[in-house]
């Protein structure tokens, strides 16, 4: 069971909503984020216009297909989308050199994920986080959060959608997760608040460096 929290990543469980973490250039320490509220992608609270299907929940997905999914992340804005897990790259510590990092962060994998996101309903869901999972290894398994920068991370800039995201308006960009304790990323998923069975989930081969290739 993965269970909701807005408790520090320093003290989170494994059967946890892994909080997300902005970070800053050397000399700060990193923002820690709640995770969505318990409201967020309510399926039932979303108008689903007419010739759209939203994907099961339960189904699985292969890296490039897409699935079509309400999201609600708050009262005022709420539409549907259509999200694609393109790839992923699994990164090292050292890729983020240039933050601060507290012991438990400096203990994590990074992973990059090139995701595409089209507005196919007829809300604005502008300036709210990508409702994009990392799910890695553990047991109960962990949901991560996409992490997020007070600067430009040119690898992956890991941001929220545009200021303004309108019907039809599209989207391709990388997202940061940190999988805690040198976790091992096994997919992507999307769920909602009301959902009662199991994820839309996505999974393929994950890019590893060549550096980690001949270390293993």
């Amino acid at each position: 069971m993965i269970v909701r929290t807005h408790r520090s990543l320093l003290t989170l469980p494994v059967a946890a909503l892994v909080a997300a973490l902005t970070l800053a250039g050397c000399g700060g320490q990193p923002e820690k984020k709640a995770g969505p509220s318990a409201d967020a992608n309510a399926q039932t609270e979303v108008p689903v216009p007419t010739g759209i299907e939203l994907t099961d929940f339960g189904s699985e997905l292969k890296f490039g297909e897409a699935a079509r999914v309400a999201y609600a992340p708050n009262e005022q804005r709420k539409s549907v989308l259509e999200l694609t897990v393109l790839s992923a790259t699994q990164g090292t510590i050292g890729d983020l050199s240039g933050y601060s990092l507290e012991e438990r962060t400096r203990n994590s994998t990074p992973y990059y994920v090139q995701v595409k996101v089209k507005n196919v309903g007829d809300g604005d869901v502008g300036q709210t986080p990508i409702p994009l999972y990392l799910v890695d290894n553990r047991t109960p398994k962990t949901l991560i959060i996409a992490s997020s920068f007070t600067n430009s991370f040119t690898k992956c800039p890991s941001t929220k959608l545009p200021t303004t995201f309108a019907p039809q308006a599209e989207l391709s960009t990388c997202l940061v997760y940190l999988a805690p304790d040198h976790g091992t990323m096994t997919g992507v998923s999307f769920r909602g608040a009301d959902q009662k069975g199991d994820p839309i989930l996505w999974t393929g081969t994950v890019t590893v460096p060549q550096d980690k290739k001949k270390a293993s």
